[in-house]
């Protein structure tokens, strides 16, 4: 029922309706009213305009109006197009003598300046019409004119065909979010959020709660932003997910709950936190006796493997620039090596390694990635799931590339949803194997049937976690949780090794009569992103942070000064060739 639902609803918001949901306030009841239909009454002195710049039809031919906009463009100074947030309309400028002020403004306002303008809706000339524009059959005749705000010169034009770079468009996030593109994104969001708020509270009897954004830290998963206290050597975690919360809720008897939360990971520049769901060919007993370095280095250790994947078609489309930028987005991202491997007609080989791969390895390594003369086989070596994730990030990447190319390999109409099932409860430490981690969360209950391995072979239990994937982006995950004290205790103290004590008020709470509870979380900045097919979840948030978790408009973070450091008893230890060791006067010494 879930995916069907959430299908229906990426197909019916994925494309623009034009119709916008205004919030009415009836003059005889105190009821809120929801409408499509009804203009925003005039409730307020302040507001000067009558109607919106993209509402204006053939039907209002004849009404005075005020209209309030950005200049779009300005054409030959007898037309300039008006833009507000629901359209574009264009404005006739006065050619007389006697509105030669009301010219002047129009005529010399820069582009994006803010004005008002008064007049009359009038049909355009017979064969002016632009069918393009759904106000394209009118125009307005302007009488009077004023400057609301000037605007200086723009850093980039507000045209969604104009190229940006990313960093450009959010140190000047408030402009790009006038941008047709960002406005769509976004509207789209929140008629998204609205849909599921009716349909888990009107239909289905859930509940809205908000938890709380301070809090302690959690033991297992996601690096956590810490906030300092007025209490010496005290300090707040910001939540990496309302995970505790949602289980006391459900102790506390609210079955049916969701909110729409802020999740904070202190995770840098780390990629996604799952590995991309991709077919790759593990051919690591292909180079058991190879003489390449990084692939010898890769084998030798416990978890090493070498996989690939194989780009079709591959060499007639992709560029040796591509290639490049493939392997460097691999070795920032994932500080991960990636070598190409072209095969041309007579089976030469032309990449880096081509003179260290024997003649059998070659071609046991074209029977196993079933190429043909025109593909690109990717491949890399190191960790098992480090090399899983580099090449399912590669693969989407490709796809990319080669639909900018002209090849159509996915129908951007289609929402293909799948659940993925049977993830082990544990793995071993990236930086301990002898150790283990939980590999959701600690809190993830084992599958029935393998319990009684958790006192033998902990590595061999199942877990009752699950994720569903759209179209190959994972979008949400979920689990049955724990709710029996002593196996969460048993769990977190002996197969994890962590401090129970920074759990006491769960486990407390799990003695209560804990009901047994599970859920699941979307990430609805990834889930817009597919239906709106925005390139990144940057262009679906308002004010997103850089790849590297910083925010390029208001250069967040920042430092601070040693007096308001002083409050929170913390101290700032400049490493010795940082430039910010100038900047401390004397050093601070809390009280004991």
């Amino acid at each position: 029922m879930f995916t069907c639902w959430l299908g229906r609803l990426c197909r019916r918001l994925s494309t623009p309706t034009g119709r916008i949901t205004h919030l009415i306030h009836g003059s005889h009841s105190r009821r809120l009213v929801l409408s499509s239909q009804r203009r925003i009454p005039e409730l307020s002195s302040f507001v000067a305009r009558t109607n919106t710049c993209g509402e204006l039809r053939s039907s209002h031919i004849g009404q005075e109006v005020t209209l309030c906009g950005w200049i779009q463009y300005r054409r030959q100074n007898i037309f300039l197009v008006l833009r507000d947030f629901h359209g574009l309309v264009q404005v006739v400028i006065p050619q007389d003598e006697s509105a030669a002020s009301v010219k002047k403004i129009l005529c010399e306002a820069p582009v994006e300046s803010v004005v008002q303008v008064s007049g009359t809706v009038i049909s355009r000339p017979p064969g002016q019409e632009n069918p393009k524009m759904p106000t394209g059959e009118i125009e307005i005749q302007v009488k009077l004119a004023e400057l609301l705000n000037t605007c200086k010169k723009l850093p980039f034009e507000i045209k969604d065909f104009v190229k940006k770079t990313e960093a450009l468009r959010l140190q000047y996030r408030y402009l790009d979010l006038r941008s047709f593109q960002m406005q769509h994104n976004l509207r789209l969001r929140s008629r998204m959020v609205m849909k599921m708020r009716e349909y888990l509270c009107n239909l289905h009897g859930f509940v809205d709660i908000e938890t709380p954004t301070l809090f302690k830290r959690t033991p297992g998963g996601a690096k956590e932003f810490i906030v300092p206290s007025r209490e010496p050597g005290k300090f707040y975690c910001l939540p990496q997910s309302p995970q505790q919360f949602k289980q006391l809720l459900m102790v506390g008897g609210l079955d049916r709950y969701f909110q729409v939360a802020r999740c904070y990971r202190d995770e840098g520049s780390r990629p996604d936190r799952q590995p991309e769901f991709t077919q790759i060919v593990d051919i690591s007993d292909v180079f058991r006796n190879t003489e390449v370095g990084f692939l010898q280095d890769a084998l030798s250790k416990p978890q090493g493997t070498v996989k690939a994947i194989c780009i079709s078609e591959g060499t007639k489309y992709l560029k040796r620039k591509d290639i490049e930028s493939l392997r460097k987005f691999a070795a920032d991202h994932f500080n991960q090596e990636v070598l190409p491997v072209f095969l041309k007609d007579n089976r030469n080989w032309n990449s880096p390694v081509a003179k260290s791969i024997m003649e059998e390895q070659r071609s046991e390594l074209i029977r196993l990635m079933d190429t043909q003369e025109d593909c690109v086989v990717l491949l890399t070596a190191g960790e098992h799931r480090k090399a899983c994730s580099v090449l399912g990030k590669l693969r989407l990447e490709c796809a990319d590339l080669l639909e900018a190319r002209g090849l159509v390999l996915r129908d951007p109409a289609l929402f293909s949803f799948l659940w993925v099932v049977d993830f082990p409860l544990f793995l071993p430490k990236e930086e301990n194997p002898g150790e283990l981690e939980s590999a959701h969360h600690p809190f993830t209950a084992p599958h029935p049937s393998d319990i009684h391995l958790l006192y033998t072979e902990p590595k061999q239990v199942r877990s009752q976690h699950y994720d569903l994937v759209l179209n190959g982006s994972e979008i949400g995950g979920g689990s049955i949780r724990i709710h029996d004290a002593e196996l969460q205790r048993y769990i977190l103290a002996t197969l994890l090794k962590e401090d129970v004590k920074l759990l006491s008020h769960l486990l407390q709470a799990l003695d209560f009569g804990a009901p047994p509870h599970g859920g699941i979380a979307l990430g609805l900045d990834r889930l817009i992103c597919l239906v709106t097919g925005a390139p990144s979840i940057r262009d679906v948030i308002a004010f997103p942070k850089s790849f590297r978790g910083h925010d390029l408009m208001s250069s967040a973070p920042d430092s601070l000064p040693p007096e308001d450091l002083k409050p929170y008893h913390i101290q700032v230890s400049w490493p010795a060739d940082s430039k910010g060791k100038e900047l401390l006067n004397e050093p601070y010494h809390p009280e004991s």
